[in-house]
Order: C-alpha cells, then structure tokens, then sequence
C-alpha cells in the first residue's frame, strides 16, 4: 500500500514534533522540511532540508503538507498561500480569529481543489470536539475550559514577536477554585480573568524598554488583555535552565442536568509532558483525513468538525468496529 506523502514547512518545536509523529506511523512517509533558515544550518538525521522557496517544485511529490508556523503571523500568511499547492493542514489557535482565518483558506482551498483541515491540535482541537459532544449530549447545561498548568506555544510565539523580546515563554494557570465550583454542578459564572492567570517569562534584548516590553505582552488583544498577567523578566540561562520542556493540558467540562434534576458532570482532560509534541501527533494523524477527503474530492477548509474519527486512523474500519467499538 503507497504510504501518506508528507511535508513540514517550519522547523521550530511543532515541526520537530511533527517528525517524531511520523517516524511512529507506519502508512506516512516525510519527503522534506522546508525552512526560511538555511537549509544546510537543520542537519537534520535522514530527512531532506529545503528552502520555503523551494515547495512549489514538489507539488507532485507531497500528498499533504503540515504547516508549523505560528499562529500570530505565520500562518495567516502561509495558510492560503500553500492551500492554492497543497492538501494542508495546520494549528491555527486564534479562537477568536478562526471564522475569518477559515474563509481565507476557504477561498484558496476551493479555487484550486485541495483540502486544508485548520485549527488542528487540542485546543483548538480535541477540546473543540468534546465541547460539541458535551453540549449536544446534556443541552441543560454549561461548558466550562481550564487551560494548563502548562506553556502555551501560541501565546509564547506571541511574546516573542514583541519588540525587543529575544526569547520568552507563557504559562497558563488554572483556578483550583473556580474547577472545584463547575465539578461540583454548581455551574457558575466565571470571567475570563477568574478562570486562569498567565505568567510570563521573558528574556529581553539588551538596552530594551522593559517596561514597554510589559505593557504591550499585557494590553496584547486576544491573548493576554482580558488576564490577570504577570511578566518576569530572566536571564537566557535562567530561561534554558528553568523552562526548556513544554509541558501543557487541561480540562473541558461541562455541568448538566437530565430527567428530574439529576446532575450529570461530562469531563475530557490531557495532562502532556510535551505540549508541541502532543499537538504535533494530532497534525500528523489530521493530515491523513486531509488526504483521503481530497481523494473523495471534499475540497475547501474544514474543522475538526468535519471530520469522521474513522479519517484520522489508520486502522481499516473493519478493525475499528471490532477492536474499538
């Protein structure tokens, strides 16, 4: 049986993820990483190093391509760009971004027939899905997210635009109270700010505004404006030290009520020791529902939503109903 023809444009965390994913999937073969680096400066163990400039010669060559840039300013601009070559799929985590983020490789995905699966991963993501599910299922009821502990990749790649940043990382943080309140079915209301706090950790250039440094990680729009935020400025070799893994996970829950009263609590959680490499593992097993929607000619974006469990395993469906059903 041919196997899967795969694609990894950037070579940052999630891209290394990415490769570790594929080596452990048996029906997916890696034909190159494509970087705006150097491509002699990866040296990466038996796998090709292409230049971004160089993808558009291997349209033939790639089934799907996994883009693992991030979600600030990567792939708002490469998403559309590679949906006009290539099935992509990609884990694009703006929530409040993703209807526009959708039509925009909509468009693309469309016009030239392929298959692009956005905002892939655990959250967006699997939450996504569990969240639908809990929601459908107990419709009296609330839904409730808890991120973390853990380091966020998005918004860690958000501090790390900001002027002056040379390197930074940002930990979500759960209120153990306010998960006590929704686990007990009290189903209160919460703000944003009640739900989780989020600390950051910066290393900055020398000479940079510390202060606005601060102020801009905290007024920034859709990541950290609506949070209790704390920024603490470290050395590079406390930041190598101290916060080199990506541990991350969390909780959806939602309170419910059925019949007379009776209180129903539906709970999904992750607790990962690898954040990117987890997310990762979800791109790779996304990219083979984008490949086999395209051979059904399903063209255009689409969300998990859209997507049968059946289409990200490589298990028959046989095997499926017998082994896991």
């Amino acid at each position: 049986m041919a196997k899967i023809k795969i694609g990894i444009v950037g070579y940052g965390n999630l891209g290394k993820g990415a490769i570790e994913a594929i080596k452990v999937s048996p029906d997916i073969e890696l034909v190159a990483v494509f970087t705006r680096r150097d491509p002699q400066s990866l040296q990466i163990d038996g796998v090709k190093t292409l230049h971004i400039g160089d993808a558009p010669n291997y349209q033939n060559e790639i089934d799907v391509m996994i883009l693992c840039g991030g979600s600030a300013t990567d792939l708002p601009e490469q998403a559309p760009i590679f949906a006009e070559m290539f099935n992509t799929v990609d884990s694009f985590d703006t929530h409040a971004k993703i209807p526009e983020f959708f039509e925009l490789v909509n468009r693309a995905a469309v016009s030239s027939k392929k298959t692009s699966i956005i905002s892939v991963g655990w959250d967006p993501g699997l939450f996504s899905i569990n969240r639908v599910l809990a929601d459908a299922i107990l419709p009296v009821g609330e839904n409730y997210t808890f991120w973390g502990k853990g380091l966020s990749q998005g918004h860690s790649d958000a501090i790390r635009r900001v002027e002056g940043v040379k390197h930074g990382v940002q930990y979500t943080i759960p209120s153990e109270d306010a998960m006590d309140k929704v686990r007990s079915g009290l189903n209160p209301e919460l703000s944003t700010a009640e739900k989780h706090s989020r600390v950051c950790y910066v290393v900055a250039e020398e000479g940079a505004d510390l202060a606005s440094i601060e102020n801009e990680i905290k007024t920034m729009p859709n990541y950290f404006a609506d949070y209790n935020t704390e920024v603490n400025f470290i050395t590079e070799e406390e930041l190598q030290r101290d916060h080199s893994k990506a541990p991350h996970g969390g909780f959806v829950i939602r309170g419910g009520n059925t019949g007379n009263g009776n209180k129903q609590i539906y709970e999904f959680s992750l607790k990962l020791d690898s954040n990117p490499e987890f997310t990762a593992s979800v791109l790779v097993a996304y990219a083979r529902a984008a490949y086999r929607l395209n051979k059904e000619n399903q063209y255009g974006a689409k969300s998990v939503f859209d997507v049968a469990p059946s289409y990200i395993s490589p298990r028959t469906a046989e095997e499926l109903r017998k082994d896991y059903l």
